[in-house]
């Protein structure tokens, strides 16, 4: 992984010094909150429902042992003794003090972590497949690129005030993990016809209000190209893009009322012009980075210790079968570690798990961590003899859920118990519907099902995504609930349909179980997914069975 160099910690130190002269003249009164919230904003501090909150950068998703301890100790010194794990690879501390931010950044920047742009109208926190570097179906590592990305926008100068946020996501595997088509720029790592990798370029996808799924600006980019490339298209979106209202700012809104062919007309005249100007300093620069990313020394052992517990432990094998990933290596495995547990809140984590995480990782695990869009926490490389011991540490920590990609698996944003922005609950609904199917012993009999929940219609819950999706809404002061089906979030991405009327609070569970119990009458056997069987029959069914009343009525 990258590793800070003497640039880097200096002008982090210069940028946390200067957060902190801002803090102190917030807090005597020499500046507004008006006049702060621009400045905390460029230092990824928000003003939530209750309290500030802290949104600090994990780019790409990855992080090493003493990374990860260093945020189980801000959380113990600084917050209630848990982070929130986000949909965007951060984490977020929910009730610092503002005093406290300028210390906080401060024992970030001793481990080479940041707060810098992660909120603002700018280039967000840079994301990728949280298997990269270790996936079976990889064509080939994308975080070099990430890095390089990360380090070319932060505080690049003609886009710290871009009209709205800007998201970039990078896969370099078949199957994409990334939701790459669902970003500002997606970058899908694929290979030419002599074999070389490039990027199929995606622009103009993003969920919210008006959600799309993003177009297809370039079929093939060479990797020398990427970097002129990007500041090509964010600079014509700079310059399109509606600064009038803040709704249709995003450049998804740009791509349609411009056009795709308009779109990639502009950006290939700006990419013309930029691209004699990078003389090959951005690749040396890529190769410097992509020495630091070099695969860990895999090691070699029997993997008979595995196999034993497999077949003795049946839980453990449940385990495995459920959040264990092929890994490139044979002997090696990926392992997913849910922060789901049923009830509790989907991406928390305790400090003392934070810690347990670290050590495992750094014992077994080279010293490695991802973060998951889908809020979990992944150990990349494990050698599966190492297996049945990773397991009984996390079932001491409350973190060996046997759920990855399950029912009871849900994205879900922090909702009106946090936001300022909500006009629903969202964690209450997640919980509910975890412990209701694990009662009901169904999940794993349900098999692959992504439910995905938001708190308002700003989508940080990705429901239109969601094989399920679920949107709380404020209807004359009253909780409502829609549900939008067939939702994609892979290569295959489709933005889910909307059902019908929302359900109540207290409805929306008891719709839910109705949706599941169609899907297993409908299903043409176990191994027909949720979303399959929605593809290959439709909405009507599904439909048929939320609003039961008005199928009886039609009837009579």
């Amino acid at each position: 992984m990258y590793h800070y160099n003497d640039f880097d910690r200096d002008f982090l130190a210069e940028r946390n010094a200067q957060f902190r002269a801002q803090v102190e003249r917030r807090i005597d009164g020499s500046l507004s909150e008006d006049e702060f919230k621009p400045l905390r904003l460029m230092n990824g501090l928000y003003l939530q429902l209750h309290a500030y909150m802290l949104r600090v950068a994990i780019p790409y998703g990855t992080l090493n042992s003493a990374q990860m301890d260093q945020l189980a100790m801000i959380a113990d010194k600084w917050d209630k003794g848990y982070g929130h794990f986000t949909t965007r690879q951060n984490i977020q501390y929910n009730w610092p003090k503002l005093r406290d931010v300028p210390d906080m950044l401060d024992a970030l920047g001793e481990v080479g972590m940041h707060a810098i742009q992660t909120s603002g109208n700018t280039i967000r926190n840079v994301t990728a497949d949280h298997f990269a570097g270790a996936a079976a179906d990889e064509i080939e590592d994308p975080r070099p690129v990430a890095e390089l990305l990360r380090q070319w926008s932060t505080d690049h100068p003609e886009f710290q005030f871009l009209p709205r946020k800007f998201k970039i996501a990078v896969t370099g595997a078949e199957q994409d993990r990334a939701v790459t088509k669902a970003h500002d720029i997606g970058l899908r790592m694929v290979r030419n016809d002599a074999g070389e990798p490039g990027f199929e370029v995606i622009v103009g996808g993003g969920l919210g209000r008006t959600p799309m799924v993003g177009k297809v600006l370039r079929d093939f980019l060479p990797k020398a190209d990427l970097l002129p490339y990007c500041e090509a298209i964010v600079s014509v979106y700079n310059l399109l893009g509606r600064r009038d209202n803040k709704y249709k700012a995003r450049i998804k809104i740009t791509v349609h009322e411009n056009g795709i062919d308009e779109i990639r007309r502009l950006v290939e005249d700006r990419f013309a012009l930029l691209r004699p100007e990078f003389s090959g300093v951005d690749q040396e620069m890529l190769a410097g980075i992509e020495a630091q990313f070099a695969p860990p020394a895999f090691t070699q052992a029997s993997v008979a210790p595995f196999k034993a517990a497999y077949h003795e432990n049946p839980a453990f094998r449940s385990w495995v079968d459920t959040n264990i990933t092929k890994h490139r290596n044979d002997d090696y495995a990926i392992v997913s570690i849910s922060i789901k547990k049923h009830g509790d809140t989907p991406g928390d984590a305790t400090s003392e798990q934070m810690r347990v995480m670290a050590a495992i990782t750094r014992e077994f695990g080279h010293d490695e961590l991802r973060i998951s869009h889908e809020q979990n926490v992944i150990l990349p490389h494990v050698h599966k003899s190492h297996l049945p011991q990773i397991y009984a540490r996390l079932r001491d920590a409350d973190l060996a859920t046997a759920n990855i990609g399950l029912i009871s698996d849900i994205i879900a944003c922090p909702g009106m118990d946090y936001c300022a922005l909500a006009t629903a609950r969202s964690i209450p609904v997640a919980q509910k519907i975890a412990t209701r199917f694990d009662a009901l012993k169904l999940e794993h009999e349900i098999g692959q099902l992504k439910i995905k929940i938001s708190g308002c219609i700003n989508a940080c819950g990705h429901h239109h995504v969601g094989h399920i999706g679920i949107l709380g809404l404020d209807r004359a002061g009253v909780e409502n609930y829609q549900i939008t089906l067939g939702g994609d979030g892979t290569e295959t991405a489709v933005i889910g349909e909307r059902a019908g009327p929302g359900f109540a609070y207290d409805e929306i569970v008891p719709a839910i179980e109705r949706l599941i119990y169609a899907y297993l009458d409908l299903r043409n056997d176990a191994e027909e997914t949720f979303l399959q069987t929605y593809r290959r029959l439709g909405m009507a069914p599904f439909k048929s069975a939320l609003y039961p009343e008005k199928e009886a009525k039609n009837a009579a």
